[in-house]
């Protein structure tokens, strides 16, 4: 919503009449309520925030953020919205002035008895942006009915190494694909008023070793094409507000206090005009992880002439800058902070007082939102392998054994309700309810298939008592099911989520040795993961009769699952990150250049056991007819790419078309292949249809030695195929013309159609 002249008359007059300490309240969040009993949900909290502020005192002197007034704990939500409003009016009494209310939302809002959906690796899956732009409304809503105005989310992250907990967070390895999605969940979060906060800009997936808070060594080159893509994106073509720093140093520059990023870059070059808000503890981390300061206030000095606007998620280190001996330039920079805060609180109506409040309960899962949960899990289940053993025949004898197979939690991510705060409070009732693998699959086939169970085995702690069980029922069966996989939680408290990062890619403790045993059976095992990582997986893919591959389906995804093992769902989902062969691997990306690919000079093969883009159907397709508008394309113009693919098999189902550049010979070394576009499509058994994507020269071009986007004459290949490893469609295309240096409005979308 853009400010009006009145607005703007308003700001600048309650910025007039300000004195610094009310500035720079405004400039910081409040996290009420918890303390170091609570239950560590944020790095470092406990050693941050071993006391709760005091509420009384801050809204004397205004606030800036509300943390988690939901998130923090269980609590109603229509008693949490009776609070929120009384925190409000005090603010308002007090300071003339509402606090902006941000909750975590990337599964969806993380509050007690709301929607979890599936988790980003799950959204990426699906390859559908319309889809995931639901969610992003469907969150949005919820928001809305609790009066929150800001969601920490979506995570922009491209993954390039699977060793690192938060994976589980990103929608995958490929920029265009994580800026198509990602834009597309802040669109639907933006268009329900509801402000979008891209993180965490920038390099946070790139760590050392993989593990949380590395550092980062990469190349400017490489960290612009790679990573830096989607935030464009989403600034540009999905309107988002916000921008959250990553906590990483990138080449010893730590991100919270690097004016080359937060201002050069962003404001300047981009045109960003929104807030800037830390990462939990991110200004203290100056002085505490990174050594780039002695004291909160030069934290809090960096951090701020840099262009970050407000600390989170408390008032820490900007408190020390209420002195009277401040440089000029660190006031000149906090005016310019509270500005931009207050600007956007106009925009979300906190300098008025509410109108047309309801009273109505609050409920945040309502069944349209849990059909939608469903319907992205049931887009995102991955058939890897198979030999012919699904769909499962029936009547017949299953067992279903694994110690995924008949637990809830496994179902949801690290930063669900359930597995971020809920377990912090074992004695509070559950605020969803939710059917397991097992109970999904005894509903899907009650048709006489007798059904029988064995855990085995835990997630990761040793011990194999369990064994003996577990191969008994699998003797006894015609097929064994084994859900396996991971249990997210956070700081190591899971095998996957933030801070629980690992050093192999083997499945967590005993699981692999469950597995194996169950083969040696002889029974046919259809293996079913659980995860929220790729693992490596070179040894099951030649002996398992079946995997399937669910990344953290949410609160619907068992149903997802048992569908696709039944048959009753043709599986559509994409792999949009790669089955590494070990960790040994690591870090890695399909968008390689040719000498990190399969090369004589070295003994180690790079090549994935499944390569991004890939996943099998119940029925085949057929792709045929690769036809460019153009073999030669100037440097400014566009060419279209059609390519005919028709459903050969038996019953309706998905494709997921996707279009790749090769560039034969360019003057930096260049991705073997990249993705340019791609197209979910649905056809009935013996159906084709045109789909054509729409190439601007912009998208072939590249960032040079000057560190700018360049497209310029060279030759190239554009193919089309099944995945990135397993293209059969290939035409060559010359770029012609003078070179062109591209700006912040280059062309960064395919667009697709089909007929």
């Amino acid at each position: 919503m853009a400010l009006t002249t009145t607005d703007r008359a308003r700001v600048d007059a309650l910025l007039a009449e300000m004195p610094l300490s009310a500035k720079l309240a405004q400039l910081v969040g409040a996290w009420i309520g918890i303390d170091s009993t609570t239950g560590a949900v944020a790095p470092a909290q406990n050693e941050n925030m071993p006391t709760s502020p005091d509420w009384e005192t801050l809204a004397r002197t205004g606030l800036g953020h509300i943390t988690r007034l939901y998130g923090t704990r269980p609590l109603d939500p229509t008693d949490g919205r009776t609070a929120l409003r009384r925190m409000q009016s005090e603010l308002r009494r007090e300071s003339g002035i509402g606090a902006i209310a941000h909750e975590e939302c990337l599964t969806g809002v993380a509050t007690w008895k709301a929607t979890t959906f599936p988790s980003p690796p799950a959204y990426g899956a699906t390859w559908d942006p319309e889809l995931i732009a639901e969610v992003g409304s469907a969150i949005a809503a919820s928001m809305r009915a609790l009066e929150v105005h800001q969601g920490l989310a979506p995570l922009l992250d491209v993954v390039t190494d699977a060793r690192w907990g938060r994976v589980e967070e990103c929608f995958g390895e490929d920029p265009y694909l994580v800026g198509t999605l990602g834009t597309a969940y802040v669109r639907g979060l933006e268009e329900g008023g509801i402000v979008a906060t891209l993180k965490h800009f920038v390099a946070y997936p790139a760590s050392q070793g993989g593990r949380n808070l590395g550092p980062v060594h990469m190349g400017p080159r490489e960290l612009t094409e790679l990573l830096l893509y989607p935030f464009e994106m989403a600034l540009r073509e999905g309107g988002a507000r916000a921008v959250m720093p990553s906590y990483s140093e990138i080449d010893g520059m730590p991100v919270h206090g690097d004016p080359a990023l937060l201002t050069t870059l962003l404001r300047e070059k981009w045109g960003f005009t929104g807030t800037v808000v830390a990462d939990y503890f991110g200004v203290n981390f100056l002085q505490t992880l990174h050594a780039v300061s002695g004291s909160k206030r030069a934290s809090a000095e960096r951090a701020l002439l840099a262009g970050l606007d407000i600390e989170l998620p408390n008032a820490d280190c900007y408190p020390a800058l209420d002195t009277p001996d401040l440089d000029p330039e660190v006031l000149a920079a906090i005016d310019r902070s509270v500005r931009r805060v207050l600007e956007l609180k106009a925009e979300l109506g906190l300098l008025d007082e509410p109108t047309e409040l309801s009273d109505e309960p609050v409920d945040l899962n309502p069944p349209a939102h849990a059909a939608l949960a469903r319907r992205v899990a049931e887009e995102s289940v991955i058939l890897l392998a198979n030999d012919g053993a699904l769909p499962l025949a029936a009547p017949g004898r299953i067992a279903v054994i694994g110690p995924n197979a008949d637990t809830a939690a496994a179902l949801l991510g690290d930063y669900s309700f359930t597995n971020h705060v809920e377990v912090h409070h074992p004695d509070v009732e559950p605020g969803l309810t939710m059917a397991t693998i097992l109970e999904a699959l005894r509903a899907e086939l009650d048709g006489g298939t007798a059904i029988t169970h064995a855990a085995g085995c835990d997630v990761r702690e040793p011990g194999r008592d369990g064994f003996p069980e577990a191969v008994r029922a699998a003797q006894a069966a015609d097929v064994a099911v084994m859900v396996m996989g991971d249990r997210a939680g956070l700081f190591g408290r899971g095998t996957v989520g933030e801070g629980c990062d690992v050093d192999d890619l083997e499945l967590p403790g005993e699981q692999r040795a469950l597995i194996e045993a169950v083969l040696e059976t002889g029974t046919p095992v259809v293996l079913v993961l659980v995860t929220g990582r790729p693992y490596a997986l070179e040894w099951a893919a030649g002996r398992c009769a079946a995997i399937v591959q669910a990344w953290f389906p949410g609160q619907e995804g068992a149903s997802a699952v048992a569908g696709v093992l039944s048959g009753r769902l043709n599986p559509s989902g994409r792999t949009t990150l790669s089955f590494p062969r070990s960790a040994g691997m690591m870090p890695t990306t399909y968008r390689h250049v040719r000498l990190a690919g399969k090369v004589g000079v070295t003994n180690l093969d790079p090549t994935p056991v499944f390569p991004f883009g890939h996943g099998l159907s119940y029925t085949s397709f057929e792709r045929t007819d690769l036809r460019l508008s153009t073999s030669e394309i100037a440097t400014d113009g566009t060419v279209d790419v059609s390519v005919r693919v028709t459903n050969t098999g038996d019953r309706a189902g998905v494709d997921v078309v996707q279009l790749y550049l090769h560039d034969v010979v360019a003057p930096v070394t260049r991705p073997e292949v990249a993705l340019l576009g791609y197209a979910r499509v649905e056809l009935a058994p013996g159906e084709s249809r045109d789909v054509t994507f729409q190439v601007a020269a912009d998208r072939l071009a590249w960032v040079g030695a000057d560190l700018e986007w360049t497209v310029a004459a060279h030759r190239a290949s554009l193919s089309v195929g099944a995945s990135s490893g397993d293209l059969t469609l290939t035409a060559p295309l010359t770029v012609t013309g003078p070179t062109r240096t591209l700006g912040h409005d280059r062309v960064l979308l395919t667009p697709v159609t089909t007929a």
